[in-house]
Protein backbone atom coordinates (compact mmCIF):
# COMPACT_ATOMS: atom_id res chain seq x y z
CA UNK A 1 0.00 0.00 0.00
CA UNK A 2 1.96 3.47 -1.11
CA UNK A 3 1.33 6.65 1.62
CA UNK A 4 -0.66 9.89 -0.32
CA UNK A 5 2.43 12.12 -0.92
CA UNK A 6 1.13 15.36 0.16
CA UNK A 7 2.60 18.17 -2.52
CA UNK A 8 4.29 21.03 -1.23
CA UNK A 9 7.63 21.07 -0.54
CA UNK A 10 8.85 18.88 2.52
CA UNK A 11 9.62 21.84 4.90
CA UNK A 12 5.87 23.95 4.92
CA UNK A 13 4.31 23.81 7.55
CA UNK A 14 1.12 21.50 7.40
CA UNK A 15 -2.15 23.25 6.56
CA UNK A 16 -5.20 23.17 8.52
CA UNK A 17 -6.90 20.86 6.86
CA UNK A 18 -3.96 18.47 6.11
CA UNK A 19 -3.52 18.42 9.65
CA UNK A 20 -6.90 16.96 10.28
CA UNK A 21 -6.28 14.42 7.12
CA UNK A 22 -3.56 13.38 9.26
CA UNK A 23 -4.61 13.05 12.56
CA UNK A 24 -7.90 11.06 10.92
CA UNK A 25 -5.43 8.64 9.55
CA UNK A 26 -3.58 8.37 12.49
CA UNK A 27 -6.24 6.54 14.25
CA UNK A 28 -5.29 3.24 15.61
CA UNK A 29 -7.03 0.11 16.58
CA UNK A 30 -4.36 -0.27 19.94
CA UNK A 31 -4.26 2.02 22.40
CA UNK A 32 -1.21 1.69 23.16
CA UNK A 33 -0.13 3.13 19.65
CA UNK A 34 -2.90 5.69 20.24
CA UNK A 35 -1.05 6.91 22.89
CA UNK A 36 2.37 7.43 21.45
CA UNK A 37 0.26 9.38 18.45
CA UNK A 38 -1.98 11.86 21.60
CA UNK A 39 1.40 12.53 22.72
CA UNK A 40 3.37 13.26 19.23
CA UNK A 41 0.73 15.30 18.51
CA UNK A 42 0.35 17.57 21.77
CA UNK A 43 4.01 18.32 21.37
CA UNK A 44 4.51 18.65 17.43
CA UNK A 45 1.15 19.69 16.02
CA UNK A 46 2.07 23.37 15.35
CA UNK A 47 5.43 22.76 14.06
CA UNK A 48 4.70 19.68 11.59
CA UNK A 49 6.25 19.78 8.02
CA UNK A 50 4.63 18.17 4.95
CA UNK A 51 8.10 15.97 4.70
CA UNK A 52 7.08 14.64 8.57
CA UNK A 53 3.74 14.00 7.56
CA UNK A 54 4.92 11.84 4.95
CA UNK A 55 6.92 10.03 7.09
CA UNK A 56 4.49 9.08 9.73
CA UNK A 57 2.04 8.08 6.77
CA UNK A 58 4.43 5.68 5.52
CA UNK A 59 4.44 4.25 9.91
CA UNK A 60 0.36 4.45 9.15
CA UNK A 61 0.84 2.14 6.38
CA UNK A 62 2.36 -0.61 9.11
CA UNK A 63 0.16 -3.03 10.91
CA UNK A 64 -0.48 -2.19 14.36
CA UNK A 65 1.57 -5.11 16.05
CA UNK A 66 4.60 -3.95 13.43
CA UNK A 67 4.02 -0.10 14.40
CA UNK A 68 3.56 -0.52 17.90
CA UNK A 69 6.83 -3.16 17.50
CA UNK A 70 8.76 -0.20 16.33
CA UNK A 71 7.28 1.84 18.89
CA UNK A 72 8.57 0.29 21.72
CA UNK A 73 11.93 -0.78 19.96
CA UNK A 74 11.15 -4.88 19.89
CA UNK A 75 12.72 -4.51 16.26
CA UNK A 76 13.93 -2.16 13.81
CA UNK A 77 12.94 -0.31 10.80
CA UNK A 78 13.09 -1.81 7.65
CA UNK A 79 12.40 -1.14 3.82
CA UNK A 80 9.80 1.86 3.84
CA UNK A 81 10.34 2.64 7.67
CA UNK A 82 14.49 2.10 7.59
CA UNK A 83 14.58 5.77 5.85
CA UNK A 84 16.26 8.80 7.36
CA UNK A 85 13.27 10.99 7.42
CA UNK A 86 11.34 8.10 9.01
CA UNK A 87 13.39 7.21 11.65
CA UNK A 88 13.12 11.19 13.04
CA UNK A 89 9.49 10.52 12.66
CA UNK A 90 9.85 7.29 14.28
CA UNK A 91 12.21 9.04 17.06
CA UNK A 92 9.54 11.81 17.78
CA UNK A 93 6.88 9.55 18.15
CA UNK A 94 8.71 7.54 20.93
CA UNK A 95 9.66 10.90 22.61
CA UNK A 96 13.50 10.70 22.08
CA UNK A 97 13.59 14.27 19.46
CA UNK A 98 12.70 16.58 21.92
CA UNK A 99 14.81 18.95 21.05
CA UNK A 100 13.61 18.87 17.43
CA UNK A 101 10.77 21.09 17.92
CA UNK A 102 10.58 23.99 15.81
CA UNK A 103 10.30 27.97 17.17
CA UNK A 104 8.31 28.99 14.17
Amino acid sequence: MMSEELPDAPDALLDERSLSKLKWRCRRGLLENDLFIERFFKQYEPTLTVGQANSLNVLMDLSDNDLLDLLLQRRQPEGDTATPPVQHVLGMLRGLNASTTSTH
